[in-house]
Order: C-alpha cells, then sequence, then structure tokens
C-alpha cells in the first residue's frame, strides 16, 4: 500500500501535482494540495519529482 505525505508548511498550492498526475490523485483545496484518490496512485513519483517546493513524499 501506498501512502502520500504532503508537508502543509511547504505546500503552496500550486497545483503542479495536480496538473502532472497522470490519474488525478490530488486536488487543491484551501490553497493546498490534498490527496482525493489513494487508490488510483501509479507510483509513478512524478509529483514528488516535479513539487518545486518537495512538498510531497511517496512512500512504499
Amino acid at each position: 500500500m501506498v501512502e502520500i505525505k504532503i508537508d502543509k508548511e511547504k505546500c503552496t498550492g500550486c497545483g503542479t501535482c495536480v496538473d502532472i498526475c497522470p490519474v488525478a490523485v490530488f486536488e487543491i483545496k484551501d490553497e493546498k494540495s490534498i490527496v482525493v484518490n489513494l487508490d488510483e496512485c501509479l507510483v509513478c513519483q512524478a509529483c514528488e519529482v516535479q513539487c518545486p517546493e518537495g512538498a510531497i513524499e511517496i512512500i512504499e
């Protein structure tokens, strides 16, 4: 089972993770990224790599 941690202190709500994710795991709510479809995660780690703030951590 995969876990996605988003550091709310680092997250600026830029939407990069929403745009880069091929299966719509993320949404922006209250100007922060949240995980809405964890079961769809492909563990491609694109969100983790592309996040400009380094706010996302994928844990397998």
